[in-house]
């Protein structure tokens, strides 16, 4: 079929054709220490010297992360990036490459895909993240976007999640709880609302970044599960437990205090810093809120102070598998 074809008919482009799609979409790649990247059968890095190399990969699943009625292929393809950046950001890691495979339905229009590539490279670009490589297949599932993201830390200096000790503040930044503000109202109108801000997660890079220079934080993780869960894994990481207060837990809009104890895919970060540490009320503009506090533990627990008296709180963000 040719590539006229393929556009009149709506349809996805044969492989080689998307594959040179993308190439030409992502542009001449001039991303330091990037000897090969598409058009080889692997790319080839040259890690910055006295540097350690952090990866993540994350998928993006039809009908489980994004449904194409509710969802903008623009923001679809932001958020695929922005998960693996904001993984990033939770080690206190400069971004530095992107590979990108994505299955396709064969009802996918060509002009979803072109959407969701704009997406993609534009958030790629303002964070200087050289798409340099991927692959691409049929899918009889759904779409499927698998992202994986490099990014670099001087070395012995990544921000991990087991460094949590007891009598440590717990911070966050942002608000919480938009997100599933968002998708409430997506499952009540039961239709697209292109462009809400809730639904384009901004990675915090530049305030893990600011944290691991300024050595605050002692552990720390992205808020993509909701609060409840990913505090409970630093504990679970650090051997500790935690007590927080459900007065300073900052909500964003709209949103309940269940929405911002449980709700996933903020993307904020959740952090701990020595308590005799000085930290801003906001780091590159981002606020920041102390919400509790890293308690002795034998076993990872979370207690939180809820109308006067304490209650475990249950990690009842996003699971997969239940």
């Amino acid at each position: 079929m040719s590539n006229c074809d393929c556009i009149l008919n709506n349809l996805p482009l044969p492989e080689r054709k998307l594959i040179e799609r993308i190439r030409r979409r992502a542009g001449p790649l001039r991303t330091k220490g990037l000897i090969a990247g598409i058009g080889d059968d692997a790319a080839i890095l040259e890690l910055p010297r006295n540097c350690q190399l952090v990866a993540t990969t994350d998928l993006m699943v039809e009908d489980v992360h994004f449904r194409r009625d509710w969802h903008s292929p623009e923001g679809v393809g932001h958020r695929a990036l922005a998960r693996g950046l904001s993984d990033l950001a939770a080690m206190g890691a400069d971004p530095w490459t992107a590979l990108l495979s994505l299955a396709l339905a064969p009802n996918t229009p060509q002009a979803w895909v072109d959407k969701f590539l704009r997406g993609f490279l534009k958030l790629a670009r303002k964070h200087d993240v050289a798409l340099i490589g991927g692959d691409t297949s049929a899918s009889r599932l759904g779409i499927t976007a698998d992202v994986v993201v490099l990014g670099t830390v001087p070395k012995g200096r990544a921000v991990l999640r087991s460094g949590a000790r007891p009598g440590d503040v717990i911070c966050v930044t942002g608000g919480l709880g938009a997100a599933s503000v968002a998708i409430r109202e997506l499952r009540r109108r039961g239709k697209r609302q292109t462009g809400r801000r809730e639904l384009l997660p901004q990675p915090r890079l530049a305030v893990g970044r600011w944290l691991r220079e300024k050595r605050l934080a002692t552990a720390m993780i992205d808020l993509s599960d909701g609060l409840s869960s990913d505090l409970l894994h630093i504990c679970e990481q650090s051997r500790v437990g935690a007590a927080i207060l459900e007065s300073a837990v900052p909500r964003a809009g709209a949103a309940t205090m269940k929405d911002a104890l449980h709700g996933g895919e903020d993307y904020e970060l959740l952090f701990t810093v020595p308590k005799q540490k000085r930290l801003p009320s906001q780091i590159e503009g981002v606020p920041v809120s102390t919400i509790g506090e890293i308690v002795a533990s034998r076993r990872p627990a979370v207690r939180i102070l809820s109308r006067g008296q304490w209650r475990p709180l249950a990690p009842r963000g996003w699971q997969h598998f239940v």
